[in-house]
């Protein structure tokens, strides 16, 4: 596959895969701060249906999740890809904070808020 990119839209909150300028998946988060240190509770994650089995979620967790550490912030995963991702790439771990129901709790309001809106 050619002109595949893979960016941060801190203002969408999200990594987006992009195929000739046009977003065809995305790992979706919300920024929280209630731990120790920043956190981003990565929530769903989805590669449009044409464009599966090409490794493009493996390639989007990756830059999702090295990009999150390396700004310090930590990962908190309840997004079903991020985390069996993460079962299987053992370098995140030092990284990765398990999901606690305070997090449930604000990604619930986070998400109702969003869909209000």
């Amino acid at each position: 596959m050619t002109d595949v990119t893979i960016r941060h839209n801190p203002d969408r909150e999200r990594f987006e895969v992009l195929v000739a300028g046009n977003v065809i998946g995305k790992a979706a988060y919300k920024a929280y701060d209630g731990g120790d240190a920043p956190q981003r509770i990565f929530y769903h994650t989805v590669i449009n249906e044409e464009y599966g089995g090409q490794g493009l979620a493996g390639q989007l967790a990756t830059v999702a999740l090295d990009e999150t550490t390396s700004d310090g912030i930590s990962i908190v995963p309840v997004c079903p890809y991020i985390k069996k991702f993460l079962t299987k790439h053992p370098e995140y771990a030092d990284s990765t904070t398990a999901t606690t129901p305070a997090h449930l709790e604000f990604l619930s309001g986070a998400l109702a808020a969003r869909a209000g809106a």
